[in-house]
């Protein structure tokens, strides 16, 4: 079956990598799958060349209102996998929560990452509640075997032993929705306290300007660093060396609170071994029963193979 899949494809973001993976098991299943940027094909007379061109028999979209909504009337069967913004943001919006009810009430099936999402979607569409799934997004690591931890920490201009050092990583594109700069002052003065901790922020370039923001600050912070960009067979070989890594997020809604919390239990891994094993075991186990990626790749073939069955009804 041949598929149009839209997704906003800006680099260096979370929805780019999972909309190559969703691709990669959609061709896995034998169809041929073009992927294209919703934010180039703003209008539904492209969508209708585009098909025409491409004799395409169906469609995914991952975002309900950036790529569903260009998928509508086209007479070809389509399904979509729910963007964080759509539940976060653009639901807030009338208009386009119209809009987005509308896209579903045509969608053969909708996918949310997680359950809680799933009842936020049928809390705003109850209509749709029958076709939403749940399948949590895939993990599969490719750590490069070549890389070095030791010169990586020399790169960040942290020259200190690594047996006596405890890294933690926070890998985001540099854009203020990721707020990489939120965890830097605690990082900072627990830094004085504790030379052998450190926070490396390894942070691609999304927004030029805020990116500047970010290295400027950095610069002032003791114990912290910046790294721009690294393959992802080095970052993952850094992410499985370091002792932590962290998130942070504007849309998580963090407050001083929350940071007050994280600083004391930060403290309290990196002093105490056992739980430090006990909380790997639980995160080996966990990404093992949540996040198989081939679990995943089963949910997209199956679904879309729903759509193949019904073009030939």
């Amino acid at each position: 079956m041949r598929l149009l899949f839209l997704a906003v494809l800006r680099r260096h973001t979370g929805n780019a990598v999972t909309a190559e993976r969703v691709r990669d098991h959609l061709e896995a299943a034998g169809h041929v799958c073009i992927l294209k940027d919703a934010s180039d094909l703003e209008s539904s007379s492209e969508i209708a060349k585009l098909i025409e061109a491409e004799s395409l028999e169906a469609a995914l979209a991952l975002h309900l209102y950036r790529g569903g909504r260009l998928l509508q009337g086209h007479g070809i069967p389509f399904g979509i996998i729910f963007g964080g913004t759509d539940l976060n943001e653009d639901v807030n919006h009338g208009e386009k929560k119209k809009v987005m009810g509308k896209v579903l009430e045509e969608a053969r099936f909708a996918v949310a990452f997680t359950e809680s999402m799933k009842e936020m979607a049928q809390t705003q569409w109850p209509h749709a509640r029958g076709k939403i799934y749940v399948q949590s997004q895939g993990i599969v690591t490719g750590p490069n075997s070549a890389f070095n931890w030791n010169t990586f920490l020399r790169q960040s201009g942290i020259n200190q032993s690594a047996n006596n050092l405890h890294i933690f990583l926070l890998v985001c594109g540099l854009r203020q929705v990721k707020d990489p700069l939120y965890l830097v002052d605690a990082f900072s003065e627990w830094h004085r306290e504790e030379p052998n901790v450190y926070m490396v922020i390894v942070g691609p370039e999304v927004d030029p300007v805020f990116t500047r923001e970010v290295g400027a600050r950095v610069k002032r912070a003791a114990g912290v660093r910046l790294i721009r960009e690294m393959p992802q067979g080095d970052l993952h070989a850094a992410l499985k060396n370091c002792f932590a890594v962290v998130n942070s997020s504007v849309s998580e809604g963090m407050s001083a609170a929350i940071l007050e919390e994280f600083v004391q239990l930060a403290k309290r891994l990196v002093s105490d071994p056992t739980l430090e094993r006990e909380i790997v075991a639980n995160g080996r186990e966990y990404v093992r029963a949540c996040h198989s990626w081939q679990a995943e790749r089963c949910t997209y073939q199956n679904l879309i193979g729903t759509l193949e069955g019904s073009i030939q009804d």
